[in-house]
Formats: structure tokens, sequence, C-alpha cells
């Protein structure tokens, strides 16, 4: 990514940023990084968008903050994910270059045409026939993570923590049962999705990289043993369907296997990770607001809409990165081939020039529109899914926990794309 100084200025594709504005900047997204800016970076994305809705990134390529800007460059084919070829580019000494981002550049949401468009083909996805038939393990799922946390509460633990024992359980057990992983391995390949997002952060360290780099690492020896058993033992689950599908579309056996293991790499960073940061936003959001269980016992229809509210408000996502397919103009800024830009998601999801009052959540929002789950053609596969889990927990609770409360604020990752709560400590009234 191109920055280079210059009398002074880093100059960044066709604008030249004084000093004194980078380092601005620099600050911001150093205030982001903390404990205190994770807790609330609103306030920082509004001063961020106050700049423009195009604006130059100090470490090279720019930051968008309007939302029709972000929405328009997600839905356009000039615009492309940075893939392998794009990394491979930039050279061995940069991030892009570490052993855990060269890996995740082979899963399908960073591919591009026509790649992508064969691989997501041959994974298919959740139609609402595969959703009909999740719905009922969801519901058993769901209905028992809340049993435990029910006794838990009322068996003489004073509180206990949601996000451990709900948010980040359901997603693992619903894909984990649907790609029959057997349920011993669950906690640990939830671990090493945790470990593993640092090397799509936006701006990881060295010391973050080399965890993602273990974690990947580990994640590649586990799938790839399960593709190896699955081929030996076939059965009736997504990993066997994919190798016939594989087998079929490919006659190298070991690139075959390579291809499968990509797909199931990608469904599960995809089902964990951010779902389980939906579920406990979308929880902390309705114990904040007390009034929040009164209107969804009385209309339980806005389960949905308060599901499509979170995603705007808060959503898990807060940076999606594209880089340019050809020279280009955004919004009056000339944008060079190759360079990336910053789509930042969770400032555009505020801009008032898209939503009346977006700092205001209101789960009876006229249209919650949001960019959480992508755009164009790499909307995510897995949003059916996210929306299932979402919307079943949300009508569980409601019914069953109304004395549910906040113990304290919960303390949240050290991120700035992908956001996290590290617990969700909760206490019956």
């Amino acid at each position: 990514m191109a920055a280079v100084a210059q009398k002074g200025a880093a100059i960044v594709g066709s604008l030249t940023t004084p000093p004194s504005d980078r380092r601005a900047t620099v600050s911001l997204f150093s205030r982001l990084r903390t404990a205190e800016g994770q807790a609330d970076p609103f306030p920082l994305y509004a001063e961020l968008r106050s700049r423009g809705g195009v604006s130059p990134a100090p470490w090279g390529g720019f930051l968008v903050t309007s939302f029709d800007t972000c929405d328009r460059i997600l839905r356009s084919s000039d615009w492309l994910e940075p893939d392998k070829s794009w990394r491979d580019r930039q050279g061995p000494r940069t991030r892009w270059h570490a052993p855990s981002s060269r890996e995740i550049a082979s899963t399908m949401p960073a591919l591009n045409p026509p790649e992508h468009t064969r691989v997501r083909r041959a994974a298919g996805g959740f139609d609402r026939t595969a959703i009909q038939r999740m719905g009922r393990t969801v519901g058993e799922l769901t209905d028992g993570l809340l049993d435990s946390l029910t006794a838990r509460l009322r068996d003489g633990e004073a509180e206990t923590d949601f996000a451990a024992l709900v948010s980040e359980e359901l997603p693992i057990a619903t894909i984990g049962a649907w790609l029959s992983l057997p349920s011993a391995d669950w906690p640990r390949l939830r671990e090493l999705t945790h470990e593993q997002v640092f090397t799509q952060e936006l701006l990881p360290s060295a010391s973050q990289l080399a965890r993602s780099d273990v974690a990947m690492a580990e994640l590649r020896s586990y799938f790839m043993e399960l593709i190896r058993d699955r081929r030996a033992h076939p059965g009736d689950d997504p990993v066997s369907r994919w190798i016939s599908t594989w087998d079929a579309m490919e006659p190298d056996r070991d690139s075959a296997d390579e291809a499968v293991y990509f797909l199931v790499l990608f469904v599960l960073l995809a089902a964990l990770e951010t779902t389980s940061t939906l579920l406990s936003t979308m929880t902390l959001l309705l114990l904040e607001e007390p009034g929040h269980w009164d209107l969804l016992t009385a209309r339980p229809d806005l389960v949905p809409a308060f599901v499509e509210e979170t995603l705007r408000y808060d959503p898990p996502t807060h940076v999606i990165s594209r880089v340019a397919a050809r020279d280009c103009t955004v919004d009056g800024v000339e944008v060079r081939a190759d360079e990336m830009v910053h789509l930042m998601v969770g400032a555009a999801h505020r801009d008032p020039a898209k939503h009346h009052d977006p700092e205001r959540f209101d789960p009876r929002r006229a249209a919650s529109q949001h960019l959480a789950f992508s755009g164009g053609i790499h909307y995510c596969l897995g949003a059916p899914l996210a929306r299932l889990e979402a919307h079943t927990l949300l009508r569980q609770l409601v019914a069953r926990l109304p004395r549910l409360t906040l113990a304290r604020r919960p303390p949240r990752a050290p991120r700035v794309a992908f956001r996290r709560l590290l617990s969700l400590d909760v206490a019956l009234a």
C-alpha cells in the first residue's frame, strides 16, 4: 500500500495529508484499540466521519465512513478482495505475507471471480429448506443452554457469564452438529477461532500475527485429518458431500482435499466469531434497557427488527477492506489500482445522511439498513443461519428470563475490526 513521505507530508493517492492530520488519525486509532475506545468507539467514529466520507489512512490507502459509498463499493465489480496475488505483491516483509494471512486468502471470502464463483457454487448455501431443518436443532440447543444458565443462577450463584455459557456455545454447537464434529473438540476449535482472527484485524501486531499463525496451523492439521477420515468413512454430512463435489471438479485428490479444507475452515470461522458477538451484543442491548423486554413481550413480531437494529447499531465486524481493480475516483478522491480502502462499517452505520437519529437504538426503526453481512457477490453465505440463532435466542430469552439483569459493564477484546465481548455477567433481579 502506497504511503511515502515528501516535503513533510504523507502522500496517499492524490491527497496530501498535513502531518498534523496524520498524527490526529494515528492518535484516533490508538484510542480505538484501548479498552475505553472499544467500550464506546462511536464518538471516535464521529470524529473520523467529520473529516469527510473518504479520508487518507496514515499507513496508506483510505478510510471510508459514508454509508452510501461503502455500500456502492461492496456491490461494485471495480473493487476486489485483497486476494493471494494482491498479498504477494505487497512483499515478504509485510503483514500480508504472514502464514495465517496467506492461508485465509484461500478461503471463499478472500477470493475474486472467477474462482470465487466456482467455490461458492460448490459450497451450496443455507437456503430456506436447510434453515427449516436446522431450526429444530437450534431451538433444542438454545433451550438446553438457557436451562443450564437458569440452573446456575437459581442454585446459589449470584451471577454467571452469559457469553461463556450461551453466546459462545450456541454457534459452535450448531455448526459442530451440522458438520458432525466431535463435541469434545468444540472448545478447542472455539479457542482457535479467537486466535486466528488477528490476521484479519485492521492493524495486527507482530505478536498477534504469530498467535494467528499458530492457530491456523493447528486448524489445518485438524481439518485435513478430518477430511482423510471422511474419505475413508463417508457419511450424510456436508464434509462428505463436499468431498464428492470436489472429486467431480478436481481430478487431483490432494487438490480436492485442500479445496474441501478451505471450505470447512471458512464455514467454521464465519459461523463462530461474528455470530457469537451478535448474540452477546443483542443480549447486552436487551439488558441495558428494561423497556425492551416489555416491548418484545408485547410485540414478539419485533424480534427480527430488534436483531437487524443490533446489526446496524453495533455490528460484529466494524471494518471491511477492498482494493481498487483499476484507477478510479471515490467521492472526488483519486484512488490508484491496487490501493486499499477500509470501509469503516461501524462508522457508516451511524451516518446521519443515511439514518435518522443514528445514535439511538430503535427496534421499531422502519428500515435498519446495514452492511453487517457485507454486500454484492461477497454477501455472507451464513447470514440466514446467524439470523436463525439470534431470533431463536431472543425469543426464548424474553419468554423465559424476564428478570435477567446486567451485573456489570462487559469488557471487550482490544480489537478494531472484529468486536468481541470478553464476558457478559448476568444475574437474576
